[in-house]
């Protein structure tokens, strides 16, 4: 069983560590002192946890698709030359880029500061984990 830091499950949820510590006094999160005796938190409650409270902005495209991997964020950033362009976005605290053909950038509209929705279908994702958790 994962246990982690106050100040690591914060992070991970985009909360203040004071936050964490509210919610585990409310009873939504349960505390344990790891082997220091600083008070941890369940990885797998956690994970529950962030799935339950996750805001995900709504797709406002309206299309059904089979890609489950979308998300919905803002143009930050658009690095064009005549032939290919580098598109960023933000979505939530997550930085998306797309290499995409500037002709596409001028078709689909955008630019800086426009709602756009990154669309991920592969065969191949690459899960990493910290060192030392094994």
């Amino acid at each position: 069983m994962t246990q982690i830091r106050i100040k690591d499950a914060a992070a991970f949820l985009g909360v203040s560590d004071d936050t964490v510590r509210r919610w585990i006094d409310s009873g939504l999160l349960e505390a344990r002192p790891d082997d220091a005796g600083r008070r941890t938190v369940d990885g797998l409650a956690l994970a529950q946890l962030a799935g339950r409270n996750a805001v995900l902005p709504a797709d406002p495209s309206e299309v059904r698709r089979s890609a489950r991997n979308r998300f919905v964020g803002l143009v930050t950033s658009i690095t064009a030359d005549t032939v290919m362009a580098q598109v960023e976005l933000q979505c939530g605290p997550h930085r998306v880029v797309s290499l995409m053909s500037s002709e596409a950038v001028r078709d689909l509209g955008l630019e800086p500061g426009s709602v756009a929705i990154a669309v991920v279908k592969a065969t191949t994702v690459i899960i990493e984990t910290p060192k030392g958790d094994a």
